[in-house]
């Protein structure tokens, strides 16, 4: 599991170091991963000063610009298909973006924009090389993603989206590339 983590995290990584220009203005900045954390431990990453939840990934915004997830979260969806951590991760990063772009292209909808966002990461890492997808990886993207839907006792019941607004989502950005996770066409503006 973890050599998946670390390429999931090179690979979304390598996209935005060498694709930022293409679409935004200034410099990308890679957020920290604090990585695995363990919600029945005491040693947990805080986040504007609060403890992290169980069986949770998250991007803690700027100042702070660090993405962390349950080692539980991953083990279990990992457990399901090898691409899961893949999807989290992107899907972290994605808000990662979000926090670096300006408030005119960051769409309402910021937890299923995160969605988006992933497909396009995803998919533009795998057009470079940098991540590697196997046969049987998009019906597990899929499930990954049934999985994720407003599904955990700590959601609201509309934060992340149903089933097939996440799906929808992710394959607007999976075909159509950042460009279509954005709410202005004009696109080199942050």
């Amino acid at each position: 599991m973890q050599q998946d983590i670390d390429a999931a995290v090179q690979g979304v990584d390598a996209y935005w170091q060498t694709h930022w220009s293409e679409f935004f203005t200034g410099t990308y900045s890679s957020p920290t991963v604090y990585g695995e954390y363990d919600s029945a431990s005491a040693v947990d990453p805080q986040c504007r000063g609060k403890p992290p939840l169980a069986n949770n990934a998250f991007y803690c915004w700027l100042p702070e610009d660090f993405i962390a997830w349950d080692i539980h979260l991953m083990e279990n969806g990992y457990a399901a298909g090898d691409v899961y951590v893949y999807f989290i991760i992107a899907h972290e990063w994605g808000h990662a973006v979000q926090a670096r772009l300006d408030v005119r292209l960051r769409d309402i909808a910021l937890e299923l924009q995160a969605d988006c966002i992933a497909g396009a990461e995803l998919n533009g890492a795998a057009q470079d090389g940098t991540i590697l997808f196997e046969e049987g990886d998009a019906d597990e993207l899929g499930q990954a993603i049934k999985s994720t839907a407003d599904a955990f006792p700590w959601n609201k019941a509309t934060d992340h989206g149903d089933v097939n607004q996440r799906i929808s989502y992710f394959n607007r950005g999976w075909q159509g590339g950042i460009s279509a996770c954005l709410p202005q066409s004009s696109v080199r503006g942050n």
